[in-house]
């Protein structure tokens, strides 16, 4: 039986059993043949380079799981269709180029999303682009903090607020204070160079926000 991360733990928590599910950027195929250990009817391991898929179909054969797929895709453009999407340990930017990508999208697609960087920007695209985050949960590994968000298409496109694109649908208490001491130390920054006051006065009052929402959390 494989074993993951938190972070690959979080992501396949969140997958469907009995379905497809395609894990973009497989790399070794750990979360792809976990998948297919714990209840997913299918699951496509892809990736956009051949030295990766050949350490997943090493996995693969290792594992001695049956329902596992190896395909060389630069993101979805290979793939046909897939109940649930994977893609984690990705940039925020990146991952929503290769959601905006698919070619079977459905109000019954799900897409489960663990952004490396820019998960700010990924929520705001999100949105932009017709879609909802359903539920975020946060990990944490060492000293850094990560999101993984539950998506799915509306059609419908929207504005996020600022204060949605930094915490989303988080609730743990210390990702949202880990965030707003990100927005604080940015604040300092900007005090110390002299520059910009008024955008450093406004982190402040985000930071601030942050704060409440985390404490309101807090049992």
């Amino acid at each position: 039986m494989v074993k993951l991360t938190g972070r690959l733990s979080a992501a396949a928590a969140l997958c469907r059993r009995g379905v497809t599910v395609c894990d973009v950027g497989t790399d070794h195929a750990l979360l792809a043949c976990y998948l297919a250990q714990n209840g997913a009817k299918e699951v496509i391991a892809s990736d956009v380079k051949e030295g990766p898929l050949s350490a997943a179909r090493r996995t693969i054969a290792e594992q001695g799981v049956t329902n596992v797929t190896a395909v060389l895709s630069d993101g979805l453009d290979r793939i046909d269709y897939a109940d649930d999407v994977v893609i984690c340990g990705m940039g925020g930017e990146l991952i929503m180029k290769i959601i905006s990508g698919c070619r079977f999208l459905s109000e019954d697609t799900r897409f489960i999303l663990q952004p490396m960087t820019k998960a700010d920007t990924l929520r705001r695209e999100l949105y932009r682009g017709g879609f909802d985050i359903i539920e975020e949960r946060a990990v944490r590994e060492g000293e850094r903090f990560y999101t993984v968000m539950l998506v799915k298409h509306t059609g419908v496109s929207q504005e996020p607020d600022e204060l949605f694109c930094l915490c989303g649908r988080i609730t743990d208490p210390d990702m949202l204070r880990h965030i707003a001491g990100k927005l604080l130390k940015n604040a300092a920054g900007m005090e110390a160079s002299g520059a910009n006051a008024e955008q450093a006065q406004h982190l402040h009052a985000l930071a601030e926000q942050i704060r409440a929402k985390a404490q309101s959390y807090t049992s």
